[in-house]
């Protein structure tokens, strides 16, 4: 039997300063951590090794969800992806639930990368967080 290889991902979660409080979300919290822990551990068992830093040096002003999307970067460097916010992967969110946004985009990168535009491609989904795209 074949060893199973699996695929290391970051999520990379940026500190935020909330200008529109009605997009506040508490990435401390139980409810995030719980769902984080879930989400991991269906990746696992699809061959995805999920781990979730904070990069408290970069503040992402929040004054719409879209400014939220981009709080959350993920990275695969097996696929080529390097620090691409939500908004980059997804594009519009169709919702505005930041995690079902998150556990898309994971799974976007995850099992089907080529449909993610390069990071240099020029989209009109991020505000203010310095990503470049």
């Amino acid at each position: 039997m074949a060893c199973k290889k699996t695929k290391p991902m970051v999520i990379t979660i940026h500190d935020q300063k909330h200008l529109r409080k009605e997009w506040y979300l508490d990435f401390d919290g139980q409810p995030f951590l719980t769902f984080m822990a879930g989400m991991s551990k269906e990746m696992k068992r699809l061959g995805v090794l999920i781990t979730v830093v904070r990069n408290r040096d970069v503040i992402i002003s929040i004054e719409s969800y879209a400014d939220l999307l981009n709080v959350v970067k993920i990275s695969s460097a097996q696929d080529g992806h390097s620090n691409q916010c939500i908004g980059h992967i997804i594009g519009k969110s169709p919702n505005l639930d930041i995690m079902e946004d998150i556990c898309t985009a994971v799974k976007r990168v995850a099992f089907a990368p080529e449909t993610v535009a390069p990071s240099n491609e020029f989209r009109k989904v991020c505000h203010n967080c310095g990503c470049g795209c």
